[in-house]
């Protein structure tokens, strides 16, 4: 008579050759970083900071080549062109942008992982900000080049425009 213990665990082995020959990958193991193509845009942005009831102001608005708003209980915060903004306004100058090539599905993992971990290991400070399309990533101009070889020595592309 077979014993039925042995008939278990052979069929539970069976279940874990399929899984790892299928290269799922199990909790706490490491996915494949994604390598991404990217473009330095040309415009020199600021970040502002304005009270969170304050109105939009009118240098806000209209066509720009890159605006984002942001209001939260806490502030109103405005990202976009420097030259744009009027030097009584709260503001920290001098950053870069790069955009991810897009559209990006929103099933996607690991996207602003790829980008942040090896500059967070250059001791390189960013900020990020997503679309509904893509993601971009912004550096202080003075760590630009840095930046550049960072993200290239990753693996990820990047196209100056």
């Amino acid at each position: 008579m077979k014993h039925p213990t042995r008939n278990i665990f052979r069929s539970i082995f069976t279940v874990l050759g399929i899984v790892f020959s299928l290269r799922v990958p199990l909790y706490g193991q490491a996915m494949s970083t994604p390598k991404l193509n990217l473009s330095l845009q040309p415009e020199r942005l600021t970040i502002c900071r304005l009270a969170p009831d304050a109105a939009l102001p009118e240098w806000a608005s209209g066509h720009a080549a890159f605006l984002s708003i942001t209001r939260t209980r806490d502030e109103l915060s405005i990202v976009c062109e420097a030259r744009r903004v009027p030097a009584t306004v709260k503001q920290e100058g001098g950053w870069r942008m790069f955009k991810v090539a897009g559209p990006l599905d929103f099933a996607l993992i690991g996207i602003l992982a790829s980008l942040t971990d090896p500059l967070a290991k250059a001791g390189i400070s960013i900020m990020a900000i997503s679309t509904f399309d893509t993601d971009y990533l912004m550096v202080k101009e003075a760590k630009l080049e840095e930046t550049i070889k960072v993200l290239k020595a990753a693996g990820h592309a990047i196209k100056v425009e």
